[in-house]
């Protein structure tokens, strides 16, 4: 009979073969970024001697991607932006699955488009929808009841975070703490096997190294504690300003009216276009940024500042094009870039050896947790993406302060204010 329960070892048996799924994926599309990253590497610097009429080549680049991008969004409006939103109102029960086609090609080749030109978007939000929608694909063609289905859909979302990040222990802790907010066993469950099997699949295509290969640390001294908590409530300050202006981004962009989206998206990429043309690390996902930063390799404080600001305004905007991405990736970057700028200003007064490389990591899950509001996930993917264990304590302590200090600012967690702008305006 259609949509007769199926628990037990048949959900789970099906768990595991749509995380291979996924990890064929979602392994895939982080390989086609890696490739359109490195092309559009290539091309800057071969724009560089072509003097004055080579600086339109990344505006040119940046300006067709988005609006290229932002057009397939139209199409499919459900593969705009980050998809967390949409699993999370899948969740709570605000809308249905989207379903596998014409989402899974949209959203991949748009997100491939969107950020291989340089958008300041994440490859994590676009991964989690694609999991979501083949957890719920397989759900259906196995006729699970419409409770399993939509486990199905969260628990392989949760898979699709740990592809992109290879954190398979921050999918599981994404699904639990982030999007359901509950623990179930068979949700848990669900999402273990279902997480296994897409990492391991994933691997086949990408390898097993971490995101970052960042040297571990040694563990701060416990005197530096209240500077670490300092930082935290520092970075819950930051986090609240980054999500309205992620919201205001949005709301601005939507009351232009007198200019198409399509090419308001091209408008925006232009943008992005001249920082990327003024200097690469301004655009991009910061995947690159964020591994030199933890890996030690600090620019002058001066530097350091400017990359912040311009990255500060340029992620939210890049998000307000409307095209395939998400928000994580350039956040941890932000994130890396205030660690390192505070502890640049902080170091006269710090304890020798401190370096600025524990800060950067520290400041991706703090601002990650302010913003997010879901600290333990930010906690686990820094460590998962760094292999950073000693750093637990100083994470714990700012992750903690700044999700205080946010909360008690009144900041709504982002991917609330986005769901709830999501199904008033569908």
């Amino acid at each position: 009979m259609p949509g007769a329960p199926r628990g037990g070892p048949v959900l789970y048996l099906v768990g595991a073969l749509a995380g291979c799924v996924v990890g064929l994926v979602g392994g895939s599309f982080r390989w086609c970024l890696e490739r359109a990253d490195a092309l559009r590497g290539s091309l800057l610097d071969a724009s560089q001697e072509l003097g004055v009429a080579g600086r339109l080549v990344p505006v040119a680049l940046a300006a067709v991607g988005a609006a290229v991008a932002c057009a397939i969004a139209r199409r499919v409006p459900a593969a705009a932006g980050s998809g967390i939103q949409d699993v999370e109102a899948v969740w709570h029960g605000e809308r249905e699955p989207a379903r596998l086609l014409p989402l899974l090609p949209a959203k991949f080749v748009g997100g491939v488009i969107a950020m291989g030109s340089g958008l300041l978007l994440g490859r994590e939000g676009p991964t989690v929808h694609m999991g979501a929608a083949i957890g719920t694909e397989a759900g259906r063609r196995t006729r699970m009841s419409a409770r399993d289905v939509t486990l199905l859909h969260t628990s392989l979302a949760g898979a699709g975070l740990a592809v992109a990040f290879t954190a398979p222990l921050g999918g599981v802790v994404f699904v639990l703490e982030e999007v359901t907010r509950t623990v179930r066993a068979r949700l848990v469950l669900l999402t273990l096997i279902g997480t296994a099997t897409a990492v391991g699949c994933a691997q086949l295509i990408l390898g097993d190294r971490p995101v970052f290969a960042m040297p571990d640390p040694a563990a701060p001294p416990l005197s530096l504690l209240p500077v670490f908590l300092l930082l935290g409530a520092a970075t819950g300050v930051l986090g609240v300003g980054y999500s309205r202006l992620v919201v205001g981004a949005l709301a601005y962009c939507d009351g232009v009216t007198r200019v198409g989206p399509v090419a308001r998206a091209a408008v925006i990429g232009a943008v992005v276009g001249l920082l990327l043309g003024i200097d690469p690390s301004l655009g991009g996902g910061g995947e690159q940024l964020s591994g030199l930063l933890v890996d030690g390799e600090v620019p002058v404080v001066t530097v350091l500042a400017g990359y912040l600001v311009v990255r500060f305004v340029a992620g939210p905007l890049s998000y307000a094009a409307g095209a395939p991405g998400g928000l994580f990736a350039p956040l941890l970057a932000l994130g890396a870039l205030w660690g390192a700028l505070v502890q640049g200003l902080a170091a006269p007064v710090l304890p020798g050896g401190t370096g600025a490389a524990s800060f950067a990591a520290v400041g991706m899950a703090a601002l990650f947790a302010a913003v997010v509001r879901a600290p333990l996930t930010g906690v686990v993917l820094v460590v998962e993406m760094t292999g950073a264990t000693s750093l637990l304590v100083p994470l714990l302590a700012a992750c903690f302060a700044a999700t205080l200090t946010a909360d008690r600012l009144g900041s709504v967690p982002v991917y609330d204010t986005l769901r709830l702008r999501m199904t008033r305006s569908s």
